[in-house]
């Protein structure tokens, strides 16, 4: 039903008329110092994916890459924990894995989940009258350099652990109950890079609110000292050309925009009687990040326009 086609965020392959396969894998390197909580940020990372597409998630496999010669065995033994903690949060099973010798460490999950084909969603639905709500806050990958860089604090650095080893089950679990046009994930490509993605896969352009996307407090901050990640200005050179932005736009968003992000959140696009609703929802769920962000509208696929 999903394959390689539209640049989706799993593989969907139809068992029978009530049930489909989800399928979908994602590793990296630490993005944060503690060893537990890197371990539920990128299983909470790659189970995003299966909410992505509207499923519910069965099992995980750990992907794991280890110096086992330059570091204790205690830290792998952390890293599993947090990542199992999180695999349990989502009511699915770990049912066993494979690691490596690696100089680099590495973590993260592949993960079996189902849907019913009737309910899948994909990136490739969106229609122009839609309006995109996004559920997390952008700029993880901004805080996290300057996590690396020691300019972090203590609280903070509490704050977006916390958030980005959040997982985003309620938030799909409740827009469930919306007729939810097209939905994706916001996480190595940007904001902008996943809209683009949309907007290509769904033949329509993209309207975005600069000033309603919300973003971590921090983030802005350092990303006007510099602490912006290589990965953004990489994003930033292979989208640029299909952007409109606004005289009026702080060109710091458009680096907040394009940030990478780790366990980012749901973009979601629906129709617009029925946003303000599912916004209100969310924040119901304990999700107070969730706004609309943008529209969809009839132009050029693939075209985004910032605003």
């Amino acid at each position: 039903m999903v394959g390689l086609d539209c640049s989706d965020d799993a593989g969907v392959y139809r068992l029978t008329d009530e049930i489909a396969l989800i399928q979908t894998l994602d590793f990296f390197t630490p993005i944060v110092d503690d060893p537990y909580d890197f371990g539920q940020i990128a299983a909470a990372n790659a189970l995003s994916d299966v909410y992505a597409m509207g499923g519910k998630p069965l099992t995980a496999m750990n992907i794991v890459c280890f110096p086992i010669n330059d570091m204790d065995k205690s830290v792998l033994r952390s890293i599993i924990e947090g990542g199992l903690d999180i695999i349990r949060q989502a009511g699915a099973v770990l049912v066993g894995g494979h690691s490596v010798e690696d100089p680099e460490l590495k973590y993260g999950l592949s993960v079996t989940g189902v849907v019913r084909p009737d309910q899948l969603l994909t990136n490739a639905g969106a229609k122009p009258g839609d309006c995109l709500i996004l559920t997390k806050p952008l700029g993880t990958g901004i805080v996290a350099t300057a996590l690396k860089a020691g300019e972090l604090g203590e609280e903070p650095t509490r704050r977006v652990t916390a958030l980005m080893a959040t997982l985003n089950k309620d938030a799909a679990e409740t827009m469930v109950d919306f007729a939810v046009n097209a939905c994706t994930d916001i996480t190595g490509f940007g904001l902008l890079g996943h809209c683009l993605e949309m907007a290509r896969a769904s033949q329509v352009g993209i309207k975005l609110y600069a000033e309603k996307v919300p973003v971590i407090p921090e983030a802005k901050l350092f990303a006007s000292i510099g602490l912006v990640p290589a990965g953004s200005y990489t994003n930033q050179k292979y989208f640029l050309k299909h952007l409109e932005i606004a005289g009026t736009v702080d060109p710091l968003l458009i680096d907040i925009f394009s940030d990478p992000q780790s366990s980012g959140g749901l973009l979601i696009s629906l129709p617009g009687s029925m946003a303000a609703s599912l916004v209100e929802k969310l924040k119901e769920k304990g999700i107070p990040a969730a706004n609309i962000i943008g529209e969809v509208v009839e132009k050029k696929p693939g075209t985004i326009e910032v605003g």
